[in-house]
Order: C-alpha cells, then sequence, then structure tokens
C-alpha cells in the first residue's frame, strides 16, 4: 500500500472505497472482488460499481505477496479492510486497530450490491435508513462519509447537483460561482460521464476534516453529501458535520470507532479463504 500510494495518491480512496462497498453487500466478506462466470453475474457490475470501482489489480499484487509468505491464511475481506484503514494513515487519517479473522464469500449479489449501497442522488432520510440497515447510526454516517475527504466523483454523480441546486446552496458568493464553472467545464450537460473531480476541493491528496467545510459553504460536490447540512431532515447531521469541521480530533476518533463498526459486519453464511480474491477456491 505503501508503495502504491506514493506512486499514486488516489489509490488510497480506492482501496477505502472498496471495503466500504464491500461490507455494504452480505457483509465484509470478500463478495465485491469476485468475477463473473458462466454461473453467476458478480457485484462488479451494479450500477454503483461498474464504472468507478478500481484498485482489483493492486488487490491481486497485495493477494499475490501475501500467499507467498502465508498461504491460505489471510482472506480477501482481510486484506481489504486492512489495507483501507493502512491507506488512510498514509495520506494523513488516523490509525485503528482492525479486527481480523474475516471469511470470504463463495458468492457475490448482484441484486443486493443494485439495492443497499447508497447512491450520490438518493435523499438524506434514505441515506440514514440505509446504514441503519448495517447496524450503523446517523452519527457513523457522516463520520464514513468523511471518507470523501479523498477521492474523485465521476460527472455522472455530480452532473444534477451542479446544475442544479448548488448556486443556492453556496448563497451564490463570488468564490463558489468560480468553483461551479470550473466543475461546469468538468461536467458539462451533455457527455464526459466518466470526467471526475476531487469531492474535497481543498485537499484531496489529504484525509483531514476539510471536506467538512465544502459542506458548511454550501459547495458539497454530491447531492448525497451536501444534504448531511442543508436538508430540511438535516437537524439529525448538521450538528455532527459543525463538529468535525470545529474538531479534527472529534473526527478522527469516530471516524475510526465507525470504520471498526462497519468492518465488524460479517456475513452469517461464513465461508473461506480464497487463494485469489477474483474466483472462490476449487
Amino acid at each position: 500500500m505503501e508503495c502504491a500510494v506514493r506512486a499514486d495518491t488516489r489509490n488510497a480512496a480506492l482501496m477505502l472505497r472498496l471495503h466500504f462497498h464491500d461490507c455494504f453487500v452480505q457483509g465484509c466478506d470478500g463478495s465485491v472482488l469476485l468475477d463473473d462466470t458462466a454461473t453467476m453475474i458478480g457485484e462488479k457490475q451494479a450500477e454503483q460499481n461498474v464504472n468507478s470501482l478500481k484498485g482489483f489489480d493492486l488487490v491481486d499484487k497485495i493477494k499475490e505477496k501475501l500467499e507467498a509468505e502465508c498461504p491460505g491464511t489471510v482472506s480477501c475481506a482481510d486484506l481489504l479492510a486492512i489495507a483501507a484503514r493502512d491507506a488512510v494513515v498514509l495520506v494523513g487519517g488516523p490509525y485503528w486497530d482492525v479486527p481480523v479473522g474475516r471469511l470470504d464469500s463463495k458468492k457475490a449479489s448482484l441484486d443486493l450490491a443494485n439495492s443497499d449501497i447508497p447512491t450520490a442522488q438518493q435523499g438524506l432520510l434514505t441515506l440514514i435508513a440505509k446504514f441503519w440497515e448495517k447496524g450503523l447510526d446517523a452519527t457513523d454516517m457522516v463520520a464514513l462519509v468523511g471518507s470523501h475527504t479523498i477521492g474523485f466523483a465521476r460527472c455522472e454523480n455530480f452532473r444534477d447537483r451542479i446544475y442544479g441546486d448548488f448556486e443556492m446552496t453556496s448563497k451564490y458568493n463570488p468564490s463558489s460561482e468560480a468553483y461551479l464553472s470550473k466543475l461546469k467545464e468538468v461536467c458539462p450537460r451533455d457527455g464526459g460521464d466518466d470526467n471526475i473531480s476531487a469531492m474535497d476541493s481543498h485537499t484531496s491528496d489529504v484525509f483531514d476534516n476539510a471536506y467538512f467545510e465544502t459542506l458548511i459553504k454550501g459547495e458539497g460536490l454530491l447531492n448525497s453529501d451536501q444534504a448531511m447540512w442543508s436538508s430540511i431532515a438535516g437537524y439529525s447531521t448538521s450538528d455532527t458535520v459543525n463538529k468535525y469541521w470545529a474538531d479534527p480530533e472529534a473526527f478522527f476518533k469516530q471516524f475510526s470507532d465507525s470504520m471498526v463498526k462497519m468492518g465488524n459486519i460479517t456475513n452469517p453464511a461464513g465461508g473461506e479463504v480464497r487463494k485469489t480474491c477474483r474466483f472462490v477456491n476449487t
């Protein structure tokens, strides 16, 4: 992970996102890493994954080294959990102890990936409900979404936002107008779906609390993020956003706790320790 992040800091966000998308489908069981087979369409084809989830080659490299050192010992699900933690630390974020012992699922679920993973266009109450279904409360949600302090979003996921209520939430101030103009250059009304922009316009390569300032200024890139501050239902989250912008230590502490909590979502069906992360053992 250190070599990968030194080569490209975006690799930190890619690994963190893989872990998140894994845990929200069947629990943290490595199911997101399974390739399609003749008898199974995997989660990589889900709407929230198909054009944006990356980092699979890096997972392959890590797993290859693990199998060479201690074969059949470290599951792909544990690999994701530890790599996500290391990724955060390598770009300036907090350290936390990662509980291990997860098993890898022998199957994936395209249907659950499509239904359970939060999307950029969903309202705040829907998002809170999705986290609640996984045993995570609104405080966990705000902290975990704070991971958007690193990483990028595709134009397809923020087009509605910048051509929608962005001006209103940012109160039409000159600096926000300049930022919005840049976003519209990156993401035209038609085409350019795969063009990207940083979700934290201040310090996109550093894991810090600057992302929460963008929400307070009304400049959140995604509808789902800005809703935590601007939504009329945001009374349950806006205070938390304020707290994490005012107190980076509180954000780091809650983020660490919430990552452990999310990482403890298990697949009750059990599983195995895969030899390769893309396929079940034969």
